[in-house]
């Protein structure tokens, strides 16, 4: 696991996105096993989870039909039986018919990380900023989430103004600040 930090504006979120495959760096190359190819479809590239600060929910959408349908993008188990699975896992079943449009800025962090608890394989996962807007039971599922998928041999490469606090193996932390790395 490797926990990046840095200020407002020291570029994590540009890094994480170029890492991902969705933007470009002005100049350089990043390479990520191997370099990283915009020009290949998402299902092409390096296998990875990547979850943006911004959610990627679908307002019009109930909760579980968002779920279903970003797992249906990317090739995972689309079920109404799996994404219910996921919500329950994230402490938000209850809001399961409610449009995304209507919940409260928690709740749609949480159904965002909800893709998590549907993830079985050792990927990396890329989050940016996983625990913004979650109350401290919130924080604590992510955390007991990123634990599980650490010990069963994936990665891990987050934002975060909040140190995860995990058991087993502490992150290595990177700082933007200035280039230094502590």
């Amino acid at each position: 696991m490797v926990w990046l930090r840095g200020a407002n504006g020291s570029g994590k979120t540009s890094l994480l996105r170029m890492l991902a495959g969705l933007a470009q760096a002005e100049e350089g190359s990043i390479e990520w096993a191997a370099p990283v190819n915009t020009a290949l479809p998402p299902r092409a590239r390096a296998p990875m989870l990547y979850i943006g600060h911004l959610n990627a929910l679908k307002d019009d959408l109930t909760v579980c039909e968002s779920l279903q349908f970003m797992a249906s993008l990317h090739g995972r188990d689309a079920s109404r039986a799996a994404a219910l699975s996921a919500l329950r896992a994230l402490g938000i079943h209850h809001v399961r018919q409610v449009q995304v449009r209507n919940l409260s800025q928690g709740q749609r962090r949480r159904a965002a990380l909800a893709r998590l608890a549907q993830e079985s394989e050792a990927i990396v996962w890329v989050l940016d900023e996983p625990f913004d807007a979650l109350d401290t039971a919130g924080i604590e599922v992510v955390n007991g989430l990123l634990s599980v998928h650490l010990q069963r041999g994936g990665a891990v490469l987050l934002t975060s103004h909040l140190p995860p606090l995990m058991s087993g193996p502490q992150a290595r932390e990177i700082s933007l600040d200035h280039g230094a790395d502590e």
